[in-house]
């Protein structure tokens, strides 16, 4: 269970509580840290910030969602995505602190208006995200319909299992390290069919070879049964995406104007 997960579940039942009457987005971003050690040193990763997470969570609270953001620890979050290295733009003007950033102003200012309307929850690792992930999800279910789950962290496909994994740091003194990976369990399926059947869920597809993308995500849609799958390639994820359903795919192209707008 992730240190302060008591604490988390119980800030997630105010939250909805205080936000009964709004449609809730819960949102996932980030990617999964899988330890290699119980007393962890090494550790593998991916390279996700929470770039389309955070973005997104922007729009749904312009949208009059309530949203629940859960996150990779120290990754990016909504507002203030565009300035991860602020302390470089501030400099000393007598008594004051000022700031120069383009459209800074605007940022601070919206996210102190949607404050109320969004709770950040920190994860790290494989583990920890499935512990949210679950009892999160458990508690949108008396909402039916007006829960949509978004589901863009970058999760781990392969983990050590804990009773396999060596308690105190692997030594380079044994030579080379030969890793066995298991296949991590696919959420989803318990999300769909079990634990929120009414909600609304969108899943993230990314792959690098183009001509598989479609096919592996109408494979999703078949095999969960949930609503939506945003694909992407790796290589044009930051500019073209596709939607694709049970009957259709739409794709999605952001142009350099569109981008500027919406960042």
């Amino acid at each position: 269970m992730p240190h302060k997960f008591e604490s988390a579940v119980s800030k997630v039942e105010t939250f909805l509580a205080a936000n009964s009457e709004k449609r809730i987005a819960f949102i996932t971003s980030g990617g999964t840290k899988v330890n290699l050690e119980k007393n962890c040193v090494r550790f593998i990763d991916n390279f996700s910030m929470g770039t389309r997470g955070a973005a997104s969570a922007e729009y749904f609270l312009k949208a009059d969602y309530a949203v629940i953001f859960l996150h990779r620890e120290e990754s990016l979050k909504p507002f203030s995505r565009n300035y991860p290295h602020i302390f470089d733009s501030l400099k000393v003007d007598g008594d004051r602190v000022v700031c120069n950033l383009p459209r800074i102003k605007e940022a601070v200012e919206l996210r102190s208006k949607y404050q109320d309307r969004i709770l950040y929850v920190p994860f790290s690792t494989l583990e920890s995200y499935f512990f949210y992930l679950d009892e999160i999800s458990r508690q949108l279910a008396p909402l039916g319909a007006r829960a949509l789950l978004y589901l863009a962290a970058a999760v781990s496909d392969f983990f050590i299992e804990e009773e396999k994994m060596p308690t105190h740091k692997i030594q380079s003194s044994g030579g080379e390290l030969n890793l066995r990976l298991s296949l991590a369990p696919k959420a989803i399926d318990k999300i769909v069919n079990k634990l929120v059947p009414n909600a609304y869920v969108v899943s993230f597809k990314l792959e690098t070879d183009e001509s598989i993308l479609i096919s592996k995500a109408r494979g999703a849609l078949e095999k969960y049964g949930h609503e939506l799958v945003i694909g992407n390639i790796l290589q044009t994820r930051k500019v073209h995406v596709v939607l694709v359903d049970a009957t259709s795919t739409e794709n999605i192209d952001l142009t350099q104007v569109k981008i500027s707008q919406f960042q």
